[in-house]
């Protein structure tokens, strides 16, 4: 998966590494997961943070070195790309673009596409 990122996405990414990587011995530890994500106004709990490592730790040994590390942001662009569909599909509800999904707009695509409800799941569907 990380083959997918872009020869300046693994840059960046070797950059974002090493302010995770305190040490500098090319490993993550939780200890300075939880520091940089404190200092990102985060405050997960030791599990979380070791769940988090645990995640992307292919080789189970604790920590996140660098192919894991990369592995783990080729998963967030990939979410990323998946958060740009639920925009596209968005803007299909939102017919006025105004930013918002009227009862009217949301009643227009549910009796109009893919399998149509009736008024009446509509009606109940908007309460």
């Amino acid at each position: 998966m990380a083959d997918s990122l872009t020869e300046e996405q693994v840059s960046e990414f070797k950059e974002a590494f090493s302010l995770f990587d305190k040490d500098g011995d090319g490993q993550i530890t939780t200890k300075e997961l939880g520091t940089v994500m404190r200092s990102l106004g985060q405050n997960p709990s030791e599990s979380e943070l070791q769940d988090m490592i645990n995640e992307v730790d292919a080789d189970n040994n604790g920590t996140i070195d660098f192919p894991e590390f990369l592995t783990m942001m080729a998963r967030k662009m990939k979410d990323t790309d998946s958060e740009e569909e639920i925009r596209e599909a968005f803007k299909v509800f939102d017919r006025d673009n105004n930013g918002f999904i009227s009862a009217a707009e949301l009643r227009h695509v549910m009796t109009s596409i893919g399998e149509k409800l009736t008024d009446d799941e509509v009606d109940e569907m908007i309460r």
